[in-house]
């Protein structure tokens, strides 16, 4: 996308998020619901597809372009962003990363168009971190596959329409192989979605357990067809990539609106009679939260740029994802430290971010997890070695 057509997007999405949706975030937040208008809003701005190719309808951006407007989604409630963010992250690479072209022909641009909501069906009661040890299986019967197991926390179960299920296939392969990822349609007989999961925070962004008992699903099903046998943890790792700088991005953004919140109360805040801005202990909070917001987006903005011309697809989203979501943590903490008792009160926006920040240092892969990645990485096959 050319520098002036990005702007505009920005700008648009900008004005969406700080005027319509910034006003109904404690609605959305008591309601666990993004209301209808929003929704639709989104659709017509193309956020559906904001990552997907432009040959399927998307807006086609690169991970660079991605970042910036994660950017500005990241400025409000993380309801907002996981209407459509499955669709152009996790599940939607799916079919970018491993799909044939008629898989892709025939998906991509229904997700772009916010016509049908995906949903990633890898995670387990067993194997959240490491998909490894994964026990939902799928066995051949003919020309048609059978599959049997339980997913967890799976983001948009409640609303999806079609499900990217990561299933066993070889039972004697090691465990980060015999993996193969399936596309289920929620009206497959045998399929299931549990009641929504009652969340710490995050409230708009539905999870649910998903049950397959005897799904059955035919060959062209298969992700990638018959070459995509066995090919599932591959994909899986890739588009979790995908999924971490821009987990990253966002954290980011929500990091500015922390600090915007932040200042925005200490300069009104009074006690002793002067604004609290005034006293050099919050100051001093105040420009470690700018801080670390600053080297957050540095961070993000340099791996995504590496990201896009494939020097690094591994260590950088780790670490990305792992600094951006630790440094929200603190941001957020330092936040209503500076409210003080008001900063722990129901209806203030920095307690309900604070709720909402923790869940970043866990999913797409937790922060132990990334460090482990960054740490193998590094050291090499001495990382593996035992006494």
């Amino acid at each position: 996308m050319d520098g002036d057509a990005l702007r505009d997007v920005l700008a648009t999405v900008r004005e969406f998020v700080r005027e319509q949706v910034v006003p109904r975030e404690a609605e959305i937040d008591d309601k666990d619901q993004v209301p209808d208008p929003l929704r639709q809003a989104a659709r017509a701005m193309g956020l559906y597809g904001f990552a997907i190719p432009e040959q399927y309808g998307g807006l086609g951006l690169s991970m660079y372009e991605e970042a910036q407007l994660v950017f500005e989604l990241g400025y409000t409630t993380p309801a907002l962003r996981s209407l459509f963010g499955t669709n152009n992250g996790i599940a939607g690479h799916v079919l970018l990363e491993g799909a044939t072209a008629e898989q892709r022909a025939r998906w991509l641009p229904q997700l772009a168009a916010g016509e049908i909501t995906a949903a990633f069906a890898l995670t387990e009661a067993d194997a959240g971190s490491d998909p490894g040890g994964l026990r939902t299986v799928a066995r051949r019967d003919g020309d048609h596959w059978v599959i049997d197991g339980s997913k967890r926390f799976i983001t948009n179960a409640p609303v999806a329409d079609m499900f990217m299920v990561f299933a066993r296939t070889d039972p004697d392969a090691a465990p980060s192989r015999g993996i193969t990822c399936f596309l289920v349609p929620r009206e497959s007989t045998g399929l299931s979605v549990g009641p929504k999961d009652q969340k710490m925070g995050q409230f708009g962004a539905w999870t649910a357990d998903v049950v397959l008992n005897g799904v059955r699903v035919p060959d062209d099903a298969v992700v990638g067809g018959a070459a995509g046998v066995n090919q599932g943890y591959a994909i899986a790792m890739r588009c979790l990539a995908h999924g971490r700088v821009h987990i990253a991005a966002l954290c980011v953004g929500m990091a500015e609106r922390l600090v915007d919140e932040t200042v925005q109360y200490a300069r009104s805040r009074r006690q002793s009679g002067r604004a609290i801005a005034s006293f050099q202990l919050v100051q001093g909070l105040i420009a470690d939260s700018v801080t670390d917001h600053y080297a957050g987006r540095s961070l993000v903005l340099d791996v995504a740029r590496r990201y896009d011309d494939g020097s690094d697809r591994r260590v950088g989203p780790a670490v990305a994802k792992y600094f951006a979501s630790e440094m929200v943590g603190r941001v957020a903490d330092r936040a209503v430290q500076v409210h003080g008792g008001s900063g722990y009160m129901r209806g203030v926006a920095v307690e309900r971010f604070y709720r909402d920040a923790r869940l970043f240092r866990i999913y797409e892969g937790t922060s132990q997890i990334q460090q482990v990645i960054i740490a193998k990485s590094v050291v090499g096959e001495a990382a593996n070695e035992s006494a």
